[in-house]
């Protein structure tokens, strides 16, 4: 395993985080661009948890594969599902207004977006000098394409259609693609 191939897979393991990130910045759409404490936590725990989850299928090897294929796709469903779901009931609302996401819901998205990550670490078994070069530019890439997500959504929400409803509907997507395919 080359660097090239730890850039590459960092950066398909960052594409779900981006699409997140460009939801939430829909939704933050304002007439000033700011990240406010729980957008930069957003940030950083969609990092940390992306590259954390390599590390357990690396020590959990074949056992993690199998529970990580049998029921991430479903657990990735029912949380982006549920967030996304909210967010398309909550636009048909004309009463409705941004609410910043919570603590709990930033958590929820970072384990739901980054659990099929686990099967990731797998790769590392027989290259394990090369696991914490992987871990840290994979770390780093999810957070990275988490701000610019993040920016490229913010701007993207000005244009008019309803950010939120969209927003939503990516989300039950993102869940759909993570369980079906």
């Amino acid at each position: 395993m080359t660097l090239l191939d730890i850039i590459m897979l960092a950066v398909g393991l960052a594409m779900d985080f981006f699409s997140v990130s460009v939801v939430e910045g829909i939704r933050s759409h304002g007439s000033k661009f700011r990240l406010s404490a729980i957008e930069i936590w957003m940030i950083v725990s969609f990092g940390l948890f992306q590259g954390a989850m390599p590390l357990v299928g690396y020590y959990s090897g074949a056992i993690a594969e199998q529970l990580v294929n049998r029921y991430a796709g479903w657990v990735a469903l029912v949380l982006l599902g549920a967030i996304g779901g909210k967010m398309v009931w909550d636009s048909f609302n004309k009463e409705s207004t941004y609410v910043k996401m919570s603590f709990w819901q930033v958590m929820l998205l970072a384990v739901a977006t980054s659990i099929d990550a686990a099967v990731s670490g797998i790769l590392f078994i027989t290259v394990p000098e090369l696991l914490w070069k992987a871990l840290t530019i994979i770390a780093v890439t999810s957070s990275l394409f988490s701000l610019i997500g993040y920016c490229v959504g913010h701007y993207i929400g000005k244009l008019p259609f309803n950010a939120e409803r969209a927003g939503g509907i990516i989300l039950i997507l993102i869940g759909l693609k993570i369980c079906f395919l």
